[in-house]
């Protein structure tokens, strides 16, 4: 099966930079599958669990933030405010996060740090989705 140039930005470093044969993004409007010579695009991409193949049967699931996606001449580039495997989140800081939010959001806000807020809770449960599906999947 073909493969096309992944690379994977998150702001605060480059997550992956390689080879990939499939790629699942969360988007506004769904999941968007990506495979070798897919027609050039840009996505946008949500908040959620983006999934990667590299070889045959090796997934790789990542908790993604909101960003986008360009797809050139069999190249993607992913463009996200966070990336992170399962084993790289800290279950107690996202437990933390999560609280903090939701008292947050309990008290009154202006509309931009309702939304700011409504983000912060978003991220901080995908974390915990991703991690507590790759602990029962020991």
């Amino acid at each position: 099966m073909d493969t096309f140039s992944l690379k994977i930005i998150a702001s605060d470093r480059i997550f992956y930079d390689g080879r990939c044969k499939k790629l699942i993004l969360p988007a506004p409007d769904g999941e968007k599958g990506i495979l070798a010579n897919h027609e050039n695009m840009v996505i946008a991409v949500n908040v959620g669990i983006a999934k990667m193949q590299q070889g045959e049967g090796q997934w790789t699931e990542i908790a993604v933030g909101d960003g986008f996606a360009e797809i050139v001449n069999n190249r993607v580039t992913i463009l996200v405010d966070t990336a992170e495997r399962p084993e790289e989140i800290d279950i107690r800081r996202a437990e933390e996060a999560k609280e903090r939010a939701e008292e947050q959001l309990r008290q009154k806000q202006s509309t931009q740090e309702y939304h700011q807020t409504q983000s912060s809770l978003a991220r901080a449960m995908n974390r915990l989705k991703l991690s507590q599906e790759k602990r029962w999947n020991l």
